[in-house]
């Protein structure tokens, strides 16, 4: 029996929760969860059915993408969760889908403005979106090349990664993260759904306006403030 059981068991689960939520086409998507304490991760192998999946077929990692355990072919965004890992210290699990809405403002190449509560309950910014990846870097390590991608973009836009939890990669599509695998995955649905709605706000009024900053503070801080009053 693997010393991974639990582990193997958290990623399956959270990976069947991304089918279940119809964040994923076809074979399309990965969830990750990472065990801190040894020093690896987690992650859906390449190409294999989310109806065939199961536990055992989880691959264990190490944040440099060697294979620790497993006999199929990790998820081909392997690199780009691993260097997410080794550089992003206090994120538990990532998930990465071909959300329809979310690729939609992904391939338009912009952010996703906070346009109501929904937005803000969750962070107090637009969702950022990363530029495309220049073209030497897509000659070279591509996907260890997107983690560095995503670190440049919130670099770039002075944003936490710990109060923003997601991030549209330009021509590509989102990845999300969290505590643990679960709240990467709850992560990609929310950010799904703030993109359909943003997206049918712009259709109903192009001139939409930004959610006004007085709601923003309001509706994050009753979630996530020193005061916090949302929820059991």
């Amino acid at each position: 029996m693997s010393i991974y059981k639990e582990l193997k068991r958290e990623c399956y689960e959270a990976n069947m929760q991304l089918d279940a939520l119809e964040l994923v086409v076809y074979t399309f998507g990965n969830v990750s969860a990472v065990d801190r304490d040894r020093g690896i991760f987690a992650i859906k192998p390449s190409g294999v059915p989310y109806e065939l999946l199961k536990p055992e077929d989880i691959v264990i990692l190490d944040y440099d993408a060697n294979v620790i355990e497993g006999n199929l072919r990790p998820s081909s965004d392997t690199k780009t969760h691993a260097y997410l890992y080794k550089n992003w210290e206090n994120i538990g699990g990532i998930s990465h889908t071909h959300a329809i809405y979310s690729v939609a403002w992904a391939q338009a190449q912009m952010d996703i403005p906070i346009f109501g509560t929904t937005h803000a309950d969750h962070l107090t910014s637009d969702i950022p979106c990363a530029p495309p990846m220049r073209d030497d870097l897509i000659e070279g390590n591509y996907e260890y090349n997107t983690g560095i991608q995503i670190l440049d973009c919130f670099r770039e836009k002075q944003l936490s990664y710990e109060e923003v939890e997601m991030v549209l990669i330009g021509n590509h599509g989102p990845f999300t993260w969290g505590k643990n695998a679960e709240k990467a995955v709850y992560n990609s649905k929310v950010l799904e759904t703030v993109a359909q709605m943003a997206y049918l706000t712009r259709q109903i009024n192009p001139d939409a306006p930004r959610l006004k900053d007085s709601l923003i503070k309001k509706h994050y801080e009753r979630k996530h403030g020193k005061n916090a009053y949302y929820g059991q």
